[in-house]
């Protein structure tokens, strides 16, 4: 057997296999014994059927399953041999395999084109921005508020005002359309919001059923129809006021802090506001990471030049994905190129930093999952022995799907902590509307 590397360009190349007629005998004349020892043909004892018989009828679909075998492990041990560095699998010349003759054939040539991954360096000699959100107290004042609305106790007045809801009937004689339902004063029109402010059990409201809600989705709540049959609606309606519904919000007492953080945990006001506090803080911190990350991964790949064999890229994703079509390929291409340039920088990284990640960091790390979904709570021994098992069955899932997301989101949250420790980052406080412009471009 001949093996042969033929460069294109720095990112492109051929692998070329020659196969001696040696080279496939005798792993073939093996297949074609155990075949005859497990036929049953028609006419010859089970384990009696002559290799020629076997040879006659099945040879040539024994032959090219072995050479395919022979030419798939030759080209991954010449590969791993030579240190190739390749983006996804070698692609065969169909061509090329189309000219051969199977029937008369004895030796085979066979080529095999791969995109190579060109040498490349990347510098982390940079300074970067973190944005930290900072805990306005408008902002502390409204989620405290929410809170409050959230855990509050609905209470029945006698007269609306705003942000109350109107449970009643919603009619029209001409129609026979009649249905209850609630409607949210603050959802209703502008034009029509006064309409249902200082109105009480009994009182009728009309209007215009199209000109009602701002949002088409809150007309189709309130009467039960699907999106095309509440457009159809028209003319005048009634809105038959049956009750009118008001969330007093929580009292900031006892029963309240304990609902939030837990029996006796926060016992005053000030307590209340300071770890909440720390719980906006810690979920904006969250945010700042996230940012922080995508602004270090933009600014690695604007600065890091990689050679990409996009013409073998392209075929090779069109080849091994079924569902992408050339179309769609070329509309999303750009994206397709950025992320796998991000890919081979975060190998390198990852090689680079001697980074190691075993069986037991990745069990560690989906517990952590768990217990993030348990709200961070301290588990006891046994709580811990259940989640220990949780964890080893959701990576056994999936065919081993599971295991791999986790895997290389972890793989990348390392690959980050040693980029936030390389790189010169300076903490900028910002307000929050500050931040959501930072973040959108």
């Amino acid at each position: 057997m001949e093996i042969q590397l033929e460069k294109n360009s720095s990112t492109e190349a051929l692998i070329k296999i020659s196969l001696k007629e040696t080279d496939y005998q005798p792993k073939f004349k093996e297949k074609l014994k155990s075949y005859s020892k497990q036929a049953n043909i028609k006419g010859f004892r089970p384990g009696k059927v002559p290799v020629s018989i076997i040879e006659k009828m099945y040879g040539k679909s024994i032959m090219v399953e072995e050479i395919n075998k022979i030419l798939v492990d030759s080209l991954k041990d010449y590969i791993k041999k030579n240190d190739i560095k390749i983006i996804g699998d070698p692609l065969p010349n169909d061509e090329k395999a189309k000219e051969i003759d199977w029937d008369t054939q004895k030796e085979f040539d066979f080529e095999y084109n791969i995109g190579l991954i060109d040498d490349f360096d990347y510098k982390l000699d940079f300074k970067i921005n973190k944005f930290q959100i900072k805990v306005e107290k408008k902002v502390l004042d409204e989620a405290v508020d929410n809170l409050r609305q959230q855990y509050g106790k609905m209470t029945n007045p006698e007269v609306s005002v705003d942000g109350d809801s109107i449970f009643g009937t919603l009619a029209q004689s001409s129609s026979e359309f009649s249905k209850d339902g609630l409607i949210y004063i603050d959802r209703v029109s502008k034009k029509l919001q006064k309409s249902f402010v200082g109105i009480r059990k009994e009182d009728v409201v009309k209007a215009d059923i199209q000109k009602l809600f701002t949002e088409e989705k809150d007309l189709v709540e309130v009467t039960g129809l699907s999106e095309e049959e509440a457009k159809a609606l028209h003319g005048e309606f009634e809105f038959t006021v049956k009750n009118v519904n008001r969330i007093e919000p929580a009292e900031m007492d006892q029963e309240f802090f304990n609902r939030i953080f837990g029996e006796g945990k926060v016992t005053s006001e000030e307590g209340f506001i300071s770890e909440y506090t720390k719980i906006l803080e810690e979920n904006y911190d969250k945010e700042s990471e996230y940012l922080l990350a995508h602004h270090l991964q933009e600014k690695i790949l604007k600065e890091t030049k990689v050679e990409i064999p996009e013409d073998f890229y392209r075929k090779w994703i069109l080849a091994s994905n079924q569902e992408i079509n050339e179309k769609d390929l070329d509309e999303n291409f750009e994206y397709y190129i950025r992320d796998l340039k991000w890919t081979l920088i975060k190998n390198r990284i990852f090689e680079d930093n001697e980074i190691k990640i075993d069986y037991t960091d990745i069990v560690d790390y989906t517990k952590k999952m768990f217990q993030a979904q348990f709200g961070g709570m301290e588990l006891n021994d046994e709580m811990s022995k259940n989640l220990e098992v949780m964890a080893n069955n959701y990576l056994q899932q999936n065919n081993g799907e599971n295991y791999m997301n986790v895997s290389n989101q972890l793989r990348t949250e390392k690959i980050m902590d040693i980029l936030k420790q390389k790189v010169e980052i300076s903490v900028k406080k910002v307000t929050r509307e500050e931040f959501e412009k930072k973040a959108v471009k």
